[in-house]
């Protein structure tokens, strides 16, 4: 049986989880996702856990926050005035916002995402400001993944 390696197109199954248990994401009652590894589509972390698998196998793998979505950092959260916010836009706590960024994110064509757009999530709003965080949501988080291997292209 072949092992899947780098360059592979492979097909699994999966369910995240945070430390308590709590389910962030699955793939089991869906398609399984597909994608070749090495190509950095997905976290480190994950990647390298299905480097080495076999069609049929499974594994419970934990992945660190930083081969994960990295540590939180506390910078890329900020408070806008309420006056400053969009006449037009009733914030609600947990709504993600996209934004414009000038000069993108420094790196030139990163090629995976718009380098121009930034995505913020709203944390918190009061009558006097919008607490807006960019950080990713699993930021700071260790990970837990159940990955079943399904295919190998």
């Amino acid at each position: 049986m072949s092992q899947a390696k780098k360059g592979d197109k492979v097909k699994v199954h999966y369910t995240g989880k945070l430390k308590n248990g709590d389910v962030f994401d699955s793939s089991k009652d869906k398609t399984p996702i597909e994608f070749t590894l090495g190509n950095g589509d997905l976290i480190a972390g994950f990647e390298s856990a299905v480097l080495g698998m076999n069609i049929g196998d499974s594994k419970t793998v934990v992945i660190v926050a930083d081969e994960a979505y990295g540590s939180y950092n506390d910078e890329m959260a900020i408070e806008v005035e309420r006056s400053q916010f969009p006449k037009k836009i009733e914030p609600k706590v947990g709504e993600q916002l996209e934004l414009d960024r000038e000069g993108g994110c420094g790196g030139g064509d990163c090629g995976s995402h718009d380098c121009n757009k930034l995505v913020v999530t709203i944390t918190e709003v009061t009558d006097a400001v919008v607490k807006l965080d960019a950080n990713h949501p699993l930021a700071g988080h260790d990970l837990t993944f159940e990955i079943e291997l399904v295919e190998i292209a």
